[in-house]
């Protein structure tokens, strides 16, 4: 008796097993969900996944109940006339902390030399700060700005140029009560300071 041969595609290559149609369903539910920035429809699902609206609105709310029974981190919910994952409410002090934390300890090193120039220079303009670190500084200003850590604070009267200083966020990460508690930069500059100070103005 002869052993059952394996299956093969058109072109003579093993074929993979075959995939049952409700797990490919879930699948691509989930691979599409994964990537929105918004709500989406059960009927835009249906059409891109090219099944019937009805049971794919099945298999959402079926996707839904089992996220919620397994106590998973997010939820999968219908919004707004479409569908989207969510952080679950548990969890979202979680997400909260790594936003605001998480991501200022991922402050790359031009970002750090950027803002020790603004807190110790301050009010200072992006000009100054480039002249100060020998480098474009407009991006990495711009960065700080997003994340709260440095604001505008008026113009320079000659040059009219935006001048910037530290926020209070800034006090807030780093524990200070003002901007005097800094520490001392004295200790860490170089012997020529004074030279540095002419080449920098």
């Amino acid at each position: 008796m002869r052993a059952p041969q394996p299956r093969t595609s058109a072109e003579g290559v093993p074929a993979g097993p075959q995939k049952d149609g409700a797990a490919e369903l879930r699948a691509g539910l989930e691979a599409i969900l994964m990537v929105v920035d918004e709500p989406v429809a059960e009927i835009t699902l249906a059409q891109v996944l090219e099944r019937p609206t009805q049971e794919v609105a099945g298999a959402l709310r079926e996707l839904s109940a089992e996220y919620t029974a397994a106590g998973r981190g997010f939820d999968l919910r219908e919004v707004a006339g479409g569908w989207r994952f969510y952080t679950r409410a548990e969890c979202a002090p979680l997400v909260e902390r790594f936003v605001r934390d998480g991501q200022q300890t991922r402050l790359t090193q031009a970002a750090l030399e950027t803002l020790a120039v603004v807190a110790y220079r301050q009010p200072v303009s992006r000009a100054r700060v480039a002249a100060v670190r020998g480098v474009n500084s407009d991006g990495v200003m711009r960065t700080l700005v997003a994340r709260g850590l440095v604001e505008e604070a008026g113009t320079d009267p000659e040059s009219q140029a935006v001048l910037y200083r530290t926020s209070s966020y800034f006090l807030e990460r780093l524990g200070l009560k003002d901007i005097g508690e800094l520490p001392e930069l004295a200790p860490f500059l170089p012997d020529d300071v004074e030279n540095l100070e002419e080449t920098t103005k």
